[in-house]
């Protein structure tokens, strides 16, 4: 069991269906493979890989086009901050996509006997299949962005069914919630239509000659709240229960047949009470529709009315003459109680690797030293006896709280009890006990299976509507809780964010029909999102807790385990803040202001066409011939070292061609370099420089043979190094002349994280604490804290904003951050890069950062820069005492 070496910690990355987690012989005989790997997932992954590598071959222009903007397009978005960041798609939401597309559009596998054919286990039956309509089901992680992939598949089926002639999708689309919370969270996304216009949904007008947002005509309609139904152009934002066919509806809560808990809300079995309309006669009337399961994993066969209610809308539309589109469900736990994986799954995006690529975060619980210190006390009352875990959790929530107040995010204490006698019993004792939590307890009362009990809480619809609202917003520092303490598990719907710190004092069992995941489930969103940062959730618990949440691991998720006590460090990333709170500190006299210099060098976007290809390197490199066989290969080669990375057979009736070829290098160049136009134009000398130029005689691009001498690393390596320098040599400038544009004043700096653990707090630094990316670094960063001789300093980073522009070793320009900047003494400023092991573009930064210090100190004739480069070896060597000992010695 384990990772393949090739497998990316990146989650923007592409990866290849061959270094997919795999369970291992172990696991798969001991817990089956039924249960671990949908049986048609690798071939679907194999199939889009290729579809993808080619330039997403046989789809239509639609299709085509919104994959490209979606996936292949830089997408620049603003900040809370009032900057402009960058948006991309986890590559776990992009396949999702693709394979739902691959297969509608390419394959048209859209029923059973389509299906079928990717079984790799040979033990998928039509039998297994109950639907006899298109349905995929997509698996994804807690946290991986399901809803996002639903704006995307809803965007995709209205275009196409508006563009492409002839298409069998729909601009209808019935989006299902399980249960009231579910509801109001995808509401957030989607009220306004927020979704389509906040993330890169919807391409501009005139891209590729569409005018994607005028034609975006479509009305959100959420639960009962209807308004003029169109015949097409619609969402109905529904729970499932609004769509059951007709029964009589229950004239009392007693009546309910099934009464959802506390948090999913009512759930009636026909039209509710206070319904203002029949939503489920409104969608039986469609003429087209797509429908949409969030949660999916409600649908399977213990919940017939769920199923027949979508069965009932497909028939509804035979007889009109139609069909249902399609059914998407998304869901991180698509399982059968039974523990098999529905068959219908087509994507497979595991929690083991979403903590592998910091998607989540990871769950970190008691080494064994610090278990064995846990002990259940002896007591009839519940919170004594289990104090030891409840001190403990509160200690990992208050360390996580303190430490992240200053970023502005407000951490949660999760504690489950087994009753609600002793649910209240704990939320007294945590009021009571601990301070911090005084009026900061949110009580839910449920029954064990997670029921709501009217009979335990007393509270009237309205009460309880408001203690579901702040328990869903929690989160926000508006809201006076903390903590909650509650019978039930964290349900699906709940996605709060912050919650920090799980406690258990109630075992699960298999027959709760509860899953690991589930159970720990809303404790791994990350609350730094888009931040390259680790998160951690501490889960603590009496053993039968533990060993329930340990079980997660026979899915291959690893767990970290690590000292907890009142004298560990939090299980959080590390705050970094100017220390205004410390009196021993002179502020003002610590602050550092640095000036912001104009870019030098900069790019000039000139038209490519300039390029000359006749006058570029010819190194006439030798064809290689390769074999029918080999031809048919398709060898992915790690571009630095040239190694063979995986290797892919091609279909016998897949045949490959240079346009998908080019494309690929050109649009990566491109992307490189951020150049946003001159594809056609790129594309072309590309083309003429590889048929004429590239080998040592002039090549067909459409022979085989030719195309397989492509994927060598020495033909790649040369194309993209040619046309790098070409394009740099034409754009890139040196103006030779800057100004000062403003000043950085250090004490200005926002508090930032680290999920550097080593750090120490400084004196002589405005910051409260210094941590390194190495430990060369926080060595230096120890040895200036304590010289005699310089005023102050500070470690630089991302958040400082100090970053200086230079034009890299093989080309190009980019932005590097200083490692130190020192105020020796008021007037002599030292930027300070230190450097362990040098790359390539270390003699170009060094160069650019003493011109730096040059125009600085003509711009600032009062003050003077200076650069010092402190490698390693060096400062082994001599290690001086003061600062004046260093320049020096190195200097």
């Amino acid at each position: 069991m384990g990772f393949h070496p090739q497998f990316p910690t990146d989650p923007y990355q592409i990866i290849h269906p061959d270094v997919r987690w795999y369970p291992g012989e172990e696991l798969l005989g001991r817990i089956g493979l039924a249960n671990l790997l949908p049986p048609l997932v690798h071939r679907i992954r194999e199939g889009v890989w290729k579809w993808r590598d080619s330039g997403y071959a046989g789809a239509s222009a639609t299709t085509k086009a919104l994959l490209r903007h979606w996936f292949e397009t830089e997408h620049l978005l603003p900040q809370t901050d009032e900057t402009v960041g960058k948006f991309r798609y986890y590559f776990s939401q992009r396949e999702a996509v693709e394979s739902a597309i691959w297969l509608y559009e390419i394959e048209e596998a859209r029923d059973p006997y389509g299906l079928i054919k990717y079984d790799t286990a040979g033990q998928v039956t039509k039998s297994m299949f109950r639907e006899d309509w298109t349905r995929y089901v997509m698996k994804l992680a807690t946290g991986a962005g399901k809803t996002k992939v639903m704006s995307l598949l809803i965007a995709w089926s209205y275009f196409h069914k508006i563009y492409e002639e002839d298409s069998e999708l729909s601009k209808n689309f019935l989006l299902i919630a399980p249960n009231i919370i579910v509801l109001d969270r995808l509401a957030t996304d989607f009220d306004g239509l927020k979704i389509f216009f906040a993330d890169p949904v919807l391409p501009d007008n005139g891209y590729e000659g569409r005018n994607w947002r005028d034609d975006f005509q479509i009305t959100l309609h959420k639960q009962d709240h209807v308004s003029n139904v169109s015949p097409t152009g619609n969402i109905f934002l529904t729970n499932i229960h609004r769509v059951y066919e007709k029964e009589e509806a229950p004239k009392t809560f007693e009546e309910a047949k099934d009464k959802l808990d506390f948090f999913a809300g009512p759930r009636p079995t026909g039209k509710t009470t206070d319904s203002k309309v029949d939503l489920g006669d409104i969608i039986r009337n469609v003429s087209e529709l797509v429908v949409i399961n969030d949660e999916a994993h409600h649908v399977h066969e213990e919940d017939l009315a769920w199923f027949k209610s979508i069965g009932d809308i497909s028939n509804r539309l035979k007889l009109k003459g139609g069909k249902l589109s399609a059914q998407f469900d998304l869901t991180a736990t698509p399982k059968h109680t039974n523990g098999a994986i529905f068959v219908q799954t087509v994507s497979d995006y595991p929690l083991v690797e979403a903590v592998r690529q910091g998607v989540v975060k990871t769950p970190v619980l008691p080494d064994p030293a610090s278990r064995a210190k846990l002990q259940e006390r002896k007591s009839a009352k519940f919170s004594e006896r289990y104090r030891d875990y409840l001190q403990l959790g509160y200690l990992e929530w208050e360390k996580v709280y303190d430490e992240l107040e200053p970023a502005g995010k407000k951490s949660i204490l999760f504690v489950m009890t087994d009753d609600t006698k002793n649910c209240d019993e704990v939320a007294d004792y945590l009021v009571k006990t601990f301070p911090k939590l005084e009026d900061g307890v949110l009580v839910i009362h449920t029954k064990n299976n997670g029921e709501i009990s009217e009979s335990s809480t007393g509270k009237n619809k309205d009460e309880l509507d408001r203690l579901r609202k702040l328990s869903r917003e929690i989160d926000s520092w508006d809201n006076p809780y903390k903590a909650i303490v509650s019978v039930m598990v964290l349900r699906e719907g709940w996605d709060v964010q912050n919650v920090v710190s799980i406690v258990g004092l109630r075992p699960f069992k298999a027959a709760s029909k509860i899953l690991p995941e589930q159970t720990i489930g809303r404790g791994l969103r990350r609350m730094f999102r888009g931040q390259d940062i680790q998160e951690k959730v501490s889960v603590i618990g009496t053993d039968a807790f533990i060993d329930f949440v340990e079980s997660i691991k026979d899915e291959g998720v690893e767990l970290e385990y690590a000292a907890m006590s009142d004298r560990t460090k939090p299980q959080s990333p590390t705050v970094i803040e100017v220390d205004s709170e410390n009196r021993k500190k002179d502020i003002e006299a610590l602050d550092i202001e640095i000036p912001v210099l104009a870019p030098r060098i900069y790019r000039e976007y000139k038209n490519l066409a300039e390029i000359n290809v006749s006058e570029l390197p010819a190194p006439k490199l030798k064809l290689i011939p390769f074999t029918p066989e080999q031809q048919r290969e398709i060898i992915f080669l790690e571009i630095d070292t040239g190694a063979e990375s995986h290797k892919t057979l091609m279909d016998g009736d897949f045949v490959p061609n240079h346009q998908n070829m080019i494309t690929f290098f050109a649009r990566s160049l491109m992307r490189e370099l951020h150049l946003v136009g001159g594809f056609d134009g790129l594309f072309g000398m590309m083309k003429d420089y590889i048929q004429n130029r590239l080998f040592e005689i002039p090549v067909d691009l459409d022979d085989l043979n030719v195309l397989r001498n492509m994927s060598e690393i020495e033909p790649v390596r040369t194309i993209q190094e040619t046309f790098r320098k070409a394009i740099n040599d034409l754009t890139i400038q040196d103006t030779g002349t800057t100004k000062i544009q403003e000043y950085i004043k250090v004490s200005k700096t926002r508090p930032y994280l680290s999920d550097k653990k080593e750090y120490f707090r400084p004196d002589k630094s405005i910051f409260n604490k210094v941590v390194g990316d190495s430990q060369l670094e926080l060595d230096f960063a120890v040895f200036l804290d304590k010289c005699p001789d310089i005023v102050s300093y500070f470690k630089n980073s991302n958040a400082t904003h100090f970053k200086i522009e230079y034009n890299k070793a093989g080309g190009g320009i980019a932005d590097y951050y200083p490692d130190f900047v020192v105020n020796q003494d008021g007037n002599n400023f030292w930027i300070i890069e230190t450097k362990g092991r040098e790359d390539l573009d270390d003699p170009q930064k060094w160069e650019r950062l003493k011109q730096w210090c040059e125009d600085a100190t003509s711009l600032e004739p009062k003050k003077r820069y200076r650069a010092l480069f402190v490698r390693q070896d060096e400062w082994e060597k001599y290690h001086p005492a003061t600062f004046n000992e260093l320049v020096k010695a190195v200097g």
